[in-house]
């Protein structure tokens, strides 16, 4: 595939090994997320990986958003949407670099967009103005174009935030304090479901797929090297080199196919056959037949 524009946000990278069924690897710095709370901050690199915790204690990775990296005072709430008429409140990066750390009262513009519909930020990317509509900010941002999509924030549970609300096929990630919250899609790794041609990969900490930018560019094909999660074609992922003979030993990753266990075999690589993703008996509902090309 060709080389699109540089994005910001591509968050998915991983810093050592690629990941693989039970295994895990080093993510580098991050930044604690939770899906029901606040949570504290751990790392504050100009392009953190971030990290969510469920209501179960499973973690997770996370693909989409910049940690914050610090405190600042903070005009308005997120899940109130207190600000006066014609502003929304934003999360902002009061020292201007590529990290939300407050929150601040922005204009509206004129005829705003709404979920899923393209955006546009203006001036720092964390700035906080956008031309999305109260309760949405613009994520999966293209640096040369300031471009990107509409999010929506998470909703506040009648009577208390700490149970927020995303639509279906979604789930909720907030950062420190409230800070940052998003509704991050949720999908389906056989299907490749993702709006805008954006990638289903795994969330190695725990047992979601959620979509996250390509950052294949010209490589990410079959037998590919890669390094982090985000480096492969749709329907490909990161794999260990191991799983196939015609991958460089020496890589740190190979972009293998991910595969239905009910179809016949089409695994391209000598002796590969399509082996379950997950251990028996521990697929979420509804991924159970999702598989990788491996060697047995």
């Amino acid at each position: 595939m060709s080389r699109g524009p540089s994005i910001v946000l591509l968050l998915a990278a991983c810093a050592g090994s690629p990941e693989a069924p039970g295994a895990s690897a080093s993510d580098g710095s991050t930044a604690a997320l939770t899906i029901t709370g606040s949570t504290s901050t751990t790392g504050t690199s100009a392009e953190p990986t971030t990290s969510t915790s469920s209501s179960d204690g499973t973690t997770g990775s996370n693909p989409f958003i910049h940690a914050p990296d610090g405190g600042g005072m903070k005009e308005c709430d997120l899940f109130a949407q207190d600000c006066p008429a014609g502003k929304k409140c934003a999360p902002h990066s009061a020292d201007g670099d590529n990290s939300w750390e407050t929150l601040k009262c922005v204009d509206v513009v004129p005829n705003p967009a709404g979920v899923g519909e393209p955006c546009e930020v203006f001036g720092p990317i964390a700035s906080g103005e956008d031309t999305c509509d109260v309760g949405v900010m613009c994520q999966f941002i293209d640096w040369d174009t300031s471009t990107g999509t509409c999010v929506a924030h998470c909703a506040a549970s009648p009577g208390s935030s700490d149970e927020p609300l995303c639509a279906p096929g979604s789930f909720c990630a907030i950062t420190g304090d409230g800070v940052l919250n998003l509704c991050l899609p949720t999908c389906d790794p056989l299907a490749q479901d993702c709006p805008n041609a954006l990638l289903c990969i795994h969330d190695k900490y725990d047992e979601r797929w959620v979509c996250a930018l390509d950052a294949s560019g010209d490589e990410g094909q079959a037998f590919d090297p890669c390094l982090h999660r985000d480096a492969c074609d749709p329907g490909l992922h990161c794999a260990e080199p191991e799983f196939a003979v015609e991958c460089d030993a020496m890589a740190s990753g190979c972009c293998l196919p991910l595969c239905d266990l009910d179809l016949p075999n089409t695994c391209p690589g000598q002796g590969q056959e399509c082996v379950a993703w997950y251990p028996p008996g521990y697929a979420p509902p509804g991924l159970e037949q999702v598989g990788q090309c491996a060697l047995p």
